[in-house]
C-alpha cells in the first residue's frame, strides 16, 4: 500500500462529510487507506464515521480518549500500513485527483523522498473567499535546504503547516518523529525537527489541499495556554538546535527568537492581562540569548531581559520611524 491518510476527528459533524467524501471518492483506483482517529467526539461525528465505514472498506476508525490532535496523529502513525502518510484535518478537504497525482509522481521519481510538498488553497468559511498558495517547485533538496529556503518565504500558508506534505512512514518512525501531546503548537515544534532529519525533499507545484479558515477555531483564538505553549515550543526548539553544529542555523534561530518575543506583543498580552511575571519565568533566557543572532533580535532580547515595557516603547519608536 502506497498511501495512508490520517484524520484526527473531534466534534466536527458540520464539516466531516465533506472531508470524508474528498478522501474516499478519489479518482485513484489503487489501494490506499483512510484512518480516522475519533478523539473522544461528543457530537454526531462518531455516527458519521460509522456510516462511512460501512460503505468504504478502506476506511478504519480508531476510538481514543480526548487527548488532542497530536495524540490522534501518533495513533495513526503507529497503525498505518501505507508507505507514505498524509495528515488531513477533519474540517478540510483534498483535491479529487490528489492521490492519483502523488502516486504517479512517486512511481516516476523512484527515489523514495522522505517528504513530498505541495500547495493548497485557503477557504474562508465566513464569506467563501479563496486564496491560493503560490506555486513552488523544487527537487533533490535536503530537508535543511528546504527549510532554509522556504521557512520564511512569503506564502499564504505558514511553513509549519503539516498537512501540505506527504511523509515517508519509515522516515518518521526511524527518527522517532512523533508529535508532542498536550501542546497547541505541535506543528511548530515538529516541522523544524522533521526538516533537520530529512535527507531528501521534493516540492511539486500541484494544488492538492483545501484548508478551511473558520471563525472560532481554537488556533484563531488567543488564550493563556496558547501563549505558554508558544514559550514551551521556543524553549524546546532552542534546546534541540543549539547543540547542532552541522547546519546553518540562521533561519531557525530567527524563527525561534520571533516566537520568544511574540508573546510580548500587545495582541498577545491580553491573554495573560499584561502580567509579565507570569510569562517571564517560563522563558529559558540563556536559550533566548543564544538564538538572538540578528541585530534587531539582539536589541529586543536585551530590552526584554531588562523590562518588557522597554520593548513596548521600542516598538512604538520603531513604528514612528517607519512612517
Amino acid at each position: 500500500m502506497l498511501i495512508s491518510i490520517i484524520i484526527p476527528v473531534y466534534n466536527v459533524e458540520r464539516y466531516l462529510s465533506q472531508c470524508l467524501d474528498s478522501v474516499l471518492n478519489q479518482s485513484y483506483d489503487g489501494d490506499y487507506e483512510v484512518i480516522c482517529v475519533d478523539d473522544g467526539s461528543t457530537d454526531g461525528s462518531s455516527i458519521i464515521l460509522e456510516k462511512y465505514a460501512q460503505i468504504h472498506k478502506n476506511m478504519k476508525i480508531i476510538s481514543s480518549k480526548n487527548e488532542g490532535t497530536a495524540s490522534a496523529r501518533n495513533i495513526g502513525i503507529r497503525q498505518a500500513k501505507g508507505k507514505y502518510l498524509w495528515f488531513v484535518d477533519s474540517d478540510d478537504w483534498i483535491a479529487n485527483d490528489a492521490i492519483q497525482i502523488l502516486s504517479e509522481y512517486l512511481n516516476l521519481s523512484r527515489s523514495n523522498p522522505d517528504v513530498i510538498c505541495f500547495n493548497g488553497k485557503l477557504i474562508y468559511d465566513i464569506d467563501g473567499r479563496e486564496e491560493s498558495d503560490k506555486g513552488i517547485m523544487d527537487v533533490n533538496l535536503t530537508g535543511w535546504q528546504y527549510y532554509s529556503k522556504y521557512a520564511i518565504k512569503s506564502r499564504k500558508f505558514h511553513f509549519v503547516c503539516v498537512v501540505l506534505r506527504l511523509y515517508l512512514r519509515e522516515f518518521i518512525i526511524s527518527n522517532n518523529l512523533f508529535f508532542e501531546v498536550g501542546i497547541l503548537h505541535e506543528d511548530n515544534l515538529w516541522v523544524p525537527q522533521m526538516c533537520y532529519y530529512a535527507e531528501k525533499v521534493d516540492v511539486i507545484p500541484n494544488l492538492l489541499y483545501y484548508y478551511r479558515i473558520r471563525e472560532g477555531s481554537k488556533m484563531r483564538n488567543i488564550s493563556s495556554k496558547k501563549i505558554f505553549d508558544t514559550i514551551k515550543v521556543a524553549n524546546r526548539l532552542a534546546e534541540f538546535f543549539i547543540p547542532k553544529t552541522d547546519i546553518d542555523k540562521s533561519v531557525v534561530y530567527r524563527e525561534i527568537a520571533g516566537e520568544y518575543f511574540s508573546v510580548f506583543m500587545s495582541d498577545k498580552e491580553e491573554a495573560y492581562r499584561g502580567d509579565y511575571s507570569v510569562v517571564e519565568p517560563l522563558i529559558n533566557w540563556d536559550s533566548y540569548k543564544a538564538v538572538s543572532l540578528y541585530p534587531r533580535h539582539r536589541r529586543i532580547y536585551r530590552l526584554l531581559s531588562i523590562s518588557p515595557r522597554l520593548f513596548r516603547l521600542y516598538l512604538g519608536v520603531e513604528k514612528l520611524l517607519k512612517r
